[in-house]
Order: structure tokens, then C-alpha cells, then sequence
């Protein structure tokens, strides 16, 4: 767990706990444009992958959330699902600040690089995440994953497979 704060009230970032599942269903509700998950969703998020999940509190209230995985067959990588800071969160750098807590964590112990889906027009997540390659000294490489038409129907804009690394876990 690690607290930051300077002349704003400080922020402690933690694993979170099931108990943070419907909590994290508001906190998503309240940064549009992201997608909401089922509340049930937001559960295992905050149970079973908890580990690689870390949750940003200020003065009790959930103000910031990254939820992510090791995926099975990629044990050198964890994958961040969603990234949610709410505006009251907002200014302090918490997102990189979250992304690090994750890959600091003992369950990333053998992980070297991050990966995650970004749209094209997301230009905070593409922000975020190429400052994080950076303080991180890695490489950043992206493609088309998900495609419009043919993964989404048509209803949701492609996304970007972002993979940045190799790193270290100090940097």
C-alpha cells in the first residue's frame, strides 16, 4: 500500500477487496466514456484479480481503478483491462502511479512487459500509457486487435493492442 500527497489530500493506493465490487461499478459510471462492466464482473475484478488490480482511495472514496491480469499464456505479461480515475482523482499523475503499484506487486515478480487495447482517439489512455514506457525505459509497439466491424458488430470503434517492454520491475 502507498500513500502520496502534496498541498491535495492524499491518496492511497491498495488491493482491492470484493467488498469494492459494486463500488468500482459507481466509480466507472461516473468516467464516461468507459464501458461498464456487470457489477458481477466488477467483483471478480476486485476478488479474483485482485493481485493485479489496485484501487485509489481519498478521505474513504474510491477515486481511482486499474484492473488487470496475467493472461494464461502470456505469464511475462500482465494486461491492463480498464484504467478509471474520477475527476476528483484527477491532476496528481494517479493512473501511472496505479500502473506502477501493479507492476511493483509480487505477483508481477516475472512480468517484463504490459499490454492493453486502446481506440485511436483515446488520446489520455495513449498519453498514460507511452509516459509509463517511458519512466519505464521500454519499448512501445501497437496494431490493430479488435477490429469495428468484425469484432464489435459495428457498435464499438476498433481497438489497438498497445504491448510495451521489455522492463524491469525498478525501471
Amino acid at each position: 500500500m502507498t500513500t502520496e500527497g502534496s498541498n491535495t489530500t492524499a491518496i492511497t493506493l491498495r488491493k482491492p477487496v470484493k467488498d469494492d465490487g459494486f463500488r468500482l461499478h459507481q466509480l466507472v459510471a461516473e468516467c464516461p466514456p468507459l464501458d461498464p462492466n456487470s457489477i458481477y464482473c466488477n467483483l471478480l475484478q476486485c476478488s479474483h484479480f485482485a493481485d493485479t488490480a489496485v484501487a485509489a482511495e481519498m478521505n474513504g472514496e474510491l477515486v481511482g481503478f486499474i484492473s488487470g491480469y496475467i493472461p494464461p499464456r502470456q505469464p511475462d505479461t500482465v494486461f491492463v483491462w480498464q484504467v478509471a480515475v474520477h475527476e476528483k482523482g484527477r491532476g496528481q499523475g494517479l493512473a501511472k502511479r496505479m500502473l506502477k503499484e501493479i507492476v511493483a506487486r509480487d505477483a508481477c515478480k516475472n512480468v517484463t512487459h504490459m499490454e492493453t487495447t486502446i481506440t485511436d482517439d483515446n488520446e489520455a489512455s495513449w498519453a498514460l500509457f507511452r509516459s509509463f514506457a517511458r519512466d519505464m525505459g521500454a519499448e512501445v509497439k501497437y496494431h490493430e486487435h479488435f477490429e469495428k466491424e468484425m469484432h464489435f458488430g459495428g457498435q464499438h470503434d476498433s481497438e489497438f493492442l498497445l504491448r510495451i517492454g521489455p522492463f524491469t520491475r525498478k525501471g
